[in-house]
């Protein structure tokens, strides 16, 4: 699963800006960290590839496919030297406790009336305190563990974040925890991350929006059939085809 521990981050813009969290808060997203890595470990047998493709300063985006609930906390884990960021439904943080626990594990809010506008606003919001940001351009997870087609609006969100992405795929979590079901299944499951290389902007860019988004589609597909391959491998499930489905808006 890798050796690497993770460190608190030291004087970041986020500090410097006044949106840090507490320590209570930092404490608590590497207790969380660790315990979902043991969890993976032990539960799923998850494995991480190639974490050290990841940057570990300056603003970064990481663009995944999205199979269950497992995938965010699952691609945290991957990121060892300093927290990653997520979008979360702004309803989720009403009740006072619980808003408190998702920010401290770095959930941003979104409201959905505000659509791809507020969460291109978010998501820069944050890449400008020069954290790591996911987001799931397929919208949604996938009804069927295949890989659906990225929505347009992504497009958008790279190029005004002027930063590098990094692919990402997971593989094994639809299989663990379909949308279908409220409960996570239990053993006999296998999951597992994979990171692809860094893109800059202006490579990515360099013949318009829709060849960088089916770049990026291909990416995240190549990284998901190579851990297809090393998930049937290991004796472990893996889940099905790479379909497609219909293109539309931005997808946090």
């Amino acid at each position: 699963m890798g050796a690497a521990e993770p460190m608190e981050p030291g004087s970041t813009a986020a500090e410097r800006k006044g949106h840090a969290p507490s320590f209570l808060q930092r404490r608590l997203y590497w207790l969380a960290w660790h315990v979902v890595l043991l969890w993976f470990t032990v539960v799923y047998r998850g494995r991480r590839f190639h974490m050290e493709r990841i940057p570990r300063t300056g603003p970064l985006l990481l663009v995944s496919n999205h199979q269950s609930h497992f995938d965010p906390p699952l691609i945290a884990t991957c990121n060892p030297w300093r927290p990653t960021h997520f979008l979360a439904r702004a309803g989720l943080f009403k009740k006072r406790a619980f808003a408190w626990l998702i920010t401290a594990l770095n959930a941003v809010p979104i409201r959905e009336e505000s659509g791809d506008l507020g969460a291109i606003r978010e998501i820069l919001a944050r890449l400008a305190l020069g954290v790591p940001v996911l987001v799931f351009p397929e919208g949604s997870r996938t009804p069927d563990g295949n890989l659906q087609e990225f929505k347009r609006g992504v497009a958008v969100l790279i190029k005004r974040a002027r930063c590098p992405v990094v692919p990402m795929a997971v593989e094994g979590c639809f299989d663990a925890f379909p949308r279908q079901r409220s409960m996570p299944r239990l053993w006999g499951r296998r999951v597992a991350v994979m990171a692809g290389e860094p893109i800059w902007p202006e490579e990515l860019f360099r013949d318009g929006p829709e060849a960088a988004l089916a770049r990026l589609e291909r990416e995240v597909a190549a990284l998901q059939r190579d851990l297809q391959r090393k998930l049937v491998a290991g004796g472990g499930r893996s889940a099905g085809r790479l379909g497609h489905s219909h293109r539309g808006g931005i997808a946090v």
